[in-house]
């Protein structure tokens, strides 16, 4: 008898392999002699760089970023097996695993170390990028990986904001000038598995929110930053950003994906 196991992880607990060890030692009491073969999945959150390297042959990359807090952590990619591919999970640079519970606020959370990650990449030659949205600390817009990546955001007297979800409201005009040229020659493919919007009762703020900490007053508080937010990068672009199917994904790094790197969410 064949028996195959490809779990995802739990969130925050075990990792995919793990469980894929552990399941198979509880059915190899059942069934001894079965011929087991253990395939690790990820949703494009926690475990899914591991996945990947694993069934390519592939590589880890490790580098210091700055974490969700502004803090520096330990952080990592992954790299095919034939080394034209990074694959970035958002999860080890602003993921809400590397937040204790008492400190997670997303409106002092950023995902400035997701844009160094792929700025890393980008320095490594790297010219297609995998992007695994899942388990996020933050509901800044994206803006933190945007701004790492050269993109800024000021407010109405003209001054650079710190990219936070604190201030979303605070957004008067967004400069793109200086953006990675490189990024331009870089095809960047968005895992994600939820096709929630930006905004409204179905968005980044209203479902999310809650899962990263946010009280109810901070979730009304982000959805109105979100609000002006969309407003401002709509200006700017002429992309409808508010019914973008994945845009509020991992705090609206959907639509600062789709907007800033021109990448295809899927």
């Amino acid at each position: 008898m064949k028996i195959v196991i490809a779990p995802d992880s739990f969130k925050e607990s075990l990792s995919a392999e793990k469980c894929c060890q552990a399941i198979k030692a509880g059915f190899s009491t059942l069934f001894p002699d079965a011929h087991y073969i253990c395939l690790p999945i990820a949703d494009g959150g926690e475990g899914t760089v591991d996945a990947m390297v694993a069934a390519t042959g592939g590589n880890i990359v490790t580098l210091e970023v700055c974490g969700p807090m502004d803090e520096t952590v330990n952080a990592f990619y992954g790299l095919t097996g034939d080394g034209k591919t990074a694959v970035i999970e958002m999860a080890a640079a602003s993921g809400l695993m590397l937040v204790a519970p008492e400190k997670r606020n997303p409106l002092l959370a950023s995902s400035f170390g997701t844009g160094e990650l792929i700025r890393h990449a980008l320095d490594n030659g790297i010219r297609h990028i995998i992007l695994g949205i899942g388990g996020s600390a933050t509901v800044d817009g994206g803006m933190g990986m945007a701004q790492a990546l050269g993109v800024r955001f000021l407010d109405a007297d003209g001054q650079v904001l710190a990219a936070n979800g604190g201030n979303l409201a605070r957004v008067a005009s967004i400069e793109m000038d200086e953006c990675d040229p490189r990024l331009a020659n870089c095809h960047i493919e968005v895992a994600c598995d939820v096709d929630n919007p930006l905004v409204g009762p179905r968005g980044a703020a209203a479902v999310f929110g809650p899962q990263k900490g946010a009280t109810p007053e901070m979730v009304e508080e982000l959805e109105q930053g979100l609000q002006n937010y969309a407003r401002v990068l709509q200006q700017q672009t002429e992309i409808n950003v508010c019914q973008m199917a994945g845009g509020g994904a991992a705090g609206g790094m959907g639509i600062a994906a789709a907007v800033f790197l021109n990448a295809d969410i899927k």
